[in-house]
């Protein structure tokens, strides 16, 4: 074995211990003394590739994003021919199974985008750059399939849709009791109530032009939420 290939594998097998340990407990539990006495890694071992529990955290984030990239890249092809709503639930549907196939790394991604620790906001938002840009693309593919109400804009709408997306998935880690089929109901729900409204208009003067009709979703008021995070 070279000294490359050995490196790289002292660098897997703590690649491996941070995520069974980040994985199971989240970051704040965790620490370098933790993983090393756990699974037999020496700190001398540990010190020379990585100096901190930030940078092992961060290593489990970069692996998890990428990981889940170059599965929605797979994936993606395959929606080209179906309706918005199929579209919108496969993609969901992808992310499910992505994650219940890989559980510990969905505690880190939930750690990460959900509550990230304090101090790595920045690289995590990096990090996370192509898949909030694949989001971004997949929800405007979707608009261009889709008439939009007078007034509103291309861009306010996949907003709004990232803010449904985003509110989908603090509803998903609330329900762990919830089967596949259950979270699906509830995404078509959301979706339609977002897509079409959900009250009853009054009867009266019709609203002015490039209005929404009142009680409808309005893009602007989900565009602040959305702001807060940079993950959808």
């Amino acid at each position: 074995m070279t000294q490359q290939e050995r490196q790289e594998r002292s660098r897997e097998k703590i690649y491996r211990a941070a995520l069974e340990e980040f994985g199971a407990s989240g970051y704040d539990a965790v620490n370098m003394e933790q993983i090393c006495g756990k699974h037999g890694i020496s700190k001398g071992m540990m010190y020379h590739y990585y100096s901190s529990k930030d940078q092992l955290f961060l290593l489990c984030v970069e692996r998890t994003f990428a990981d889940l990239n170059a599965c929605i890249e797979q994936e993606a092809e395959k929606w080209a021919d179906q309706d918005i709503l199929e579209t919108f639930k496969a993609q969901l549907l992808m992310r499910e199974a992505f994650f219940n196939c890989h559980p510990l790394q969905k505690t880190v991604f939930e750690t990460a985008v959900l509550r990230p620790p304090k101090g790595l906001a920045k690289q995590i938002r990096e990090l996370y750059a192509p898949i909030r840009e694949k989001n971004q693309r997949f929800l405007q593919e979707l608009l261009v399939r889709m008439p939009l109400r007078p007034g509103i804009s291309q861009e306010k709408a996949a907003r709004f849709l990232g803010g449904v997306e985003y509110f989908l998935q603090y509803y998903q880690r609330g329900q762990p009791e919830q089967n596949l089929h259950s979270i699906l109901e509830t995404a078509e729900d959301v979706f339609y109530m977002a897509a079409y409204g959900v009250f009853q208009p009054p009867a009266g003067p019709a609203p002015p032009q490039g209005a929404a009709p009142q009680g409808a979703p309005r893009a602007s008021d989900a565009e602040s939420e959305w702001k807060r995070s940079d993950f959808v």
